[in-house]
């Protein structure tokens, strides 16, 4: 799992690249959560990310909790498989998906 962030301002945007899964969710939970107290708008670019676990959905919905506090999330470039889980999961009516 490789993550890229990339600021504008007060808005971040997270490239996750590779799986989300069991063994990658902590480390990108780390970084991610050391970023979100100086942001008031969170991107997810799912463009390269090939896999994602419950361990991923738990990270994407205590995301999604957090930025609505603020200025909100969004979810861009979800490829077929990943948003056929985001629609099984109900994902898709929480999230903002580009």
């Amino acid at each position: 799992m490789n993550i890229t962030k990339e600021f504008n301002g007060k808005e971040l945007t997270i490239i996750l690249n590779g799986k989300l899964d069991t063994g990658t969710t902590p480390q990108a939970t780390k970084e991610i959560q050391a970023e979100i107290g100086n942001i008031e708008s969170l991107i997810l670019d799912m463009k390269d990310l090939k896999y994602i676990s419950s361990a991923g959905l738990r990270l994407i919905l205590s995301l999604h909790k957090q930025m609505a506090a603020k200025g909100g999330m969004k979810v861009i470039n979800v490829n077929e498989t990943n948003m056929d889980i985001f629609d099984l999961t109900g994902f898709t009516d929480l999230l903002n998906i580009e």
